[in-house]
């Protein structure tokens, strides 16, 4: 049972990175452009499976760990929205 909503990654993303790095001096070394990260860092965009791996590179997180909590966050974010559908009949 789902108690509340989970963070969106690019909260997450905050508290990883090091207070005293830029997002200008991050994109740099992510090699993505800073509209991109930023993007991410303001909630505005998802974390993309390239990126989980250079995040994955940078931070020293595991393969998937982004998309794991971009995953949990869409899905969340659908359930709110969804609205039950008739289940296709079965077949005989």
């Amino acid at each position: 049972m789902e108690m509340h909503a989970p963070v969106h990654p690019g909260e997450v993303l905050r508290e990883y990175l090091p207070e005293n790095l830029t997002i200008t001096d991050a994109s740099k070394h992510l090699g993505v452009t800073r509209a991109a990260l930023s993007r991410i860092l303001n909630c505005k965009a998802g974390i993309s499976a390239e990126m989980d791996l250079l995040l994955s590179d940078a931070l020293g997180t595991s393969a998937g760990f982004w998309s794991r909590l971009q995953v949990q966050y869409d899905i969340w974010q659908a359930k709110q929205r969804y609205h039950h559908i008739a289940r296709f009949p079965q077949v005989a």
